[in-house]
């Protein structure tokens, strides 16, 4: 059962107002579900309206961030715990082993970022947890688009595309996330060694 999820998620928050509504009522649903929350850690953008409305509800909020990121000001200073690292590596390390999960929102570089290493790391076996993305006003259209089109082109391996589990719902992601089965790494890459598809 997943009970901490690490929310990847943009210091912007766009320019259409339901960004930040759907952050705000997914902060509101993990609160129902009692799930705790593991983020980058700021106070701007769709991260602080996470954060903000899980400690308004009396959640768990725990912030991991980069000294050089804390040195600029953007921490948020009324979390549940906030881990203080040395970089970006660091951050996404310990992000990982904190959470049971991932869900991804709209953002960019740094947010793209995260997700598809939490997608290698799955599909390298170097972890075995869910990683969801709440696509949210079909924002993450092209990027599905462009995932499907590395299968098309035999680069990403079915399998390998079936990690990447994505709903417009959060309650549906959850769920599916629940039911999450990692992709055994041995099999592919023998496959993989003897020339085979």
């Amino acid at each position: 059962m997943i009970k901490t999820i690490c929310v990847f998620c943009g210091s912007s928050t766009g320019t259409n107002s339901i960004y930040k509504e759907r952050a705000k009522q997914l902060a509101e649903f993990f609160i129902r579900q009692q799930i705790q929350m593991v983020y980058g850690g700021a106070n701007v953008g769709l991260m602080g309206i996470l954060a903000d409305t899980m400690l308004e509800h009396h959640g768990k909020v725990i912030g991991v961030m980069p000294q050089n990121l804390v040195d600029r000001e953007v921490a948020h200073s009324g979390l549940t715990g906030m881990h203080i690292v040395a970089d970006m590596q660091e951050r996404k390390a310990l992000m990982a082993n904190l959470s049971d999960a991932f869900i991804t929102l709209p953002g960019a570089y740094g947010t793209f970022d995260e997700l598809f290493e939490m997608l290698t790391w799955n599909q390298l076996h170097i972890l075995t947890k869910p990683v969801g993305l709440l696509n949210i006003n079909g924002f993450f259209n092209p990027l599905i688009a462009m995932v499907d089109h590395a299968v098309e082109e035999q680069f990403l391996r079915p399998e390998h595309r079936r990690i990447l589990l994505v709903d417009e719902n959060e309650e549906h992601l959850l769920q599916k996330m629940n039911d999450y089965q990692p992709v055994t790494a041995e099999k592919w890459i023998e496959r993989l060694k003897m020339g085979k598809i």
